[in-house]
């Protein structure tokens, strides 16, 4: 697959989740992981997408043995070039990514003096002849050959001549791509401006791609700069997964490239403005895979990056979105957000409620005294920067329009602590609490951890009609703030929660007590949970 020509020049997505985002610190993908990323990029658009290394572990193995069905991107494995010593034949590594069920391979080889003599140890002439006849393997299997160029930026800067030595000895044998890649992250954009120039200058019938590690924060300002200098092959991976600092981030490069100028009108990719929408959800939909909680502040994906938190940007933005948005949030599957906060004007109590669909059935609540109400709460120590869900029920109680699902009439929290068998203390908590529950009187008690684990198994335990609509609600995050000293300190508590559905909601309460504080938390999230899924009293 090679570029096409027309109007607006075609760029081809090279997605190496798989592969350079398996290598992140902490990242630990299965088979169904695997399977299940790869339907996602390729419903996003995406032109190639890397699985693995077949033969390398029994993850990827497993995956290469029933590779997954794609309806779009082509399916790739990557090895490395043969063995000095040996041909391409009797390489055992190498058959077994030949070998694999792929439509294309994509091969890494060394192109640095450096790299060759030390890490190698062989001759400058075995590794050029290692490149080539590994190409030509590549294409004897009928799989589309891809060479990825490792350290290339390096070691055209201390030896050009052998640097392009290597690829043209790929290219000669069949590369239909030349991906060249900054491996430690260290080179500049105007350096890769440059390289990348000559290179096309020197090597004008080869296809470039750029391959760029974000060591320096720049391997997104890095892949830029190589399309402007003429690679038609962009590599990266979803959310900048990858070893050390991560790699080219898909998530920001994708926009750039399809929003941005001079980008938007020379170029077009494998995915329309449609597939675009996708963007947010499939980067979060990594990181629910994952189980970690989504990069806020990552730009076009994160929760903040359309979020106007002053009164003044908010009275702009209601009356000009582009004045503080540099493309709109819909654009890539992302929403604006107006948190409320003591900053805050009536916009932001205005756009909040909107926001919320508060005002069904015509009626919107005062945001002077929502405002009032608000400054007044975080002058107390609440906050809702990062608790919608609980300034939504804070403006419905206002309202009066907050149904009641059930009232709690205590709750009590007990931690004990008893030597076990191997001398240690070990604790262990318990919670009642007692409830009315359309009109009956539940108990319910839980054991957890800690008093708030324990308090939030014994709420969920039996909410009597409601139980069901809380089958899928778990608890994803708590945070603890002491906003004033001593013992007798103000204590602030924030629970992120989610359900199978992928919502996330975040609840706040305040108490001199962390047990009060948390269970106020608690109990709005399970009644804003209620109330977003449409439960009647």
């Amino acid at each position: 697959m090679t570029p096409s020509s027309g109007k607006k020049e075609r760029l081809y997505i090279f997605d190496t989740t798989l592969r350079d985002g398996a290598q992140t610190q902490g990242v630990d993908f299965s088979v169904e992981d695997k399977r299940q990323i790869a339907r996602a990029l390729d419903q996003l658009g995406v032109d190639y997408i890397e699985g693995g290394w077949p033969g390398a572990n029994p993850t990827d193995t497993a995956f290469f043995g029933e590779r997954p069905q794609l309806k779009h991107a082509r399916f790739t494995a990557f090895g490395m070039t043969k063995r000095a010593g040996r041909s391409a034949a009797n390489d055992p590594s190498l058959a077994q990514v030949l070998d694999a069920n792929a439509d294309a391979v994509c091969l890494v080889g060394k192109t640095s003096v450096y790299q060759v003599q030390v890490a190698l140890e062989i001759s400058l002439e075995e590794n050029l002849d290692n490149i080539a006849r590994s190409m030509e393997a590549v294409a004897a299997k009928k799989r589309e050959p891809l060479f990825d160029a490792e350290h290339f930026f390096d070691g055209y800067k201390a030896d050009p001549d052998y640097a392009l030595a290597c690829i043209r000895a790929a290219h000669e044998a069949g590369a239909k791509w030349i991906v060249l890649c900054d491996t430690n992250g260290g080179s500049m954009p105007e350096d890769v401006y440059r390289v990348v120039s000559e290179v096309k200058s020197k090597l004008p019938g080869a296809a470039l791609g750029i391959h760029a590690h974000n060591d320096t924060e720049q391997a997104v300002a890095v892949s830029l700069a190589a399309v402007r200098a003429g690679v038609r092959q962009v590599q990266g991976t979803l959310n900048g997964l990858g070893e050390r600092c991560g790699n080219a981030n898909l998530c920001s490069l994708l926009p750039n490239l399809m929003l941005k100028e001079p980008f938007a009108s020379q170029f077009e990719t494998g995915l329309s403005k449609d597939n675009l929408t996708q963007l947010t959800h499939v980067s979060r939909l990594l990181d629910e895979i994952l189980n970690r909680a989504p990069g806020r502040y990552a730009a076009y994906v994160g929760s903040s990056a359309f979020t106007h938190k002053g009164g003044l940007h908010v009275s702009a933005v209601a009356k000009n979105p582009q004045t503080y948005e540099h493309v709109p949030p819909e654009s890539v599957g992302n929403k604006r957000s107006m948190p409320v906060s003591s900053q805050a004007g009536k916009s932001n109590i205005i756009a909040a409620v909107v926001d919320a669909l508060m005002s069904r059935d015509g009626e919107q609540p005062d945001p002077a005294r929502l405002l009032q109400d608000v400054k007044r709460r975080e002058f107390e120590g609440y906050s809702y920067d990062d608790a919608a869900a609980s300034f939504e029920l804070l403006a419905l109680r206002q309202q009066k329009k907050l149904p009641a699902y059930f009232t709690v009439d205590r709750f009590s929290v007990t931690v004990e602590s008893v030597r076990d068998s191997g001398g240690d203390l070990a604790s262990r908590a318990h919670a009642v609490v007692d409830m009315t529950v359309a009109g009956k009187t539940i108990r319910n008690t839980g054991g957890g951890n800690g008093p708030v684990n324990a308090l939030d198994a014994a709420l969920r335990m039996d909410l009597g009609k409601y139980s069901s609509y809380l089958a899928d609600l778990r608890l994803v995050d708590y945070k603890v703030r002491i906003l004033t000293s001593g013992t007798e300190a103000v204590t602030r508590v924030t629970v992120e929660s989610a359900d199978g559905k992928g919502n996330r909601w975040s609840t706040v309460g305040v108490s001199e007590n962390i047990v009060d504080a948390s269970f106020e938390a608690l109990t709005d999230s399970i009644i804003y949970k209620l109330y977003r899924d449409g439960a009647q009293v």
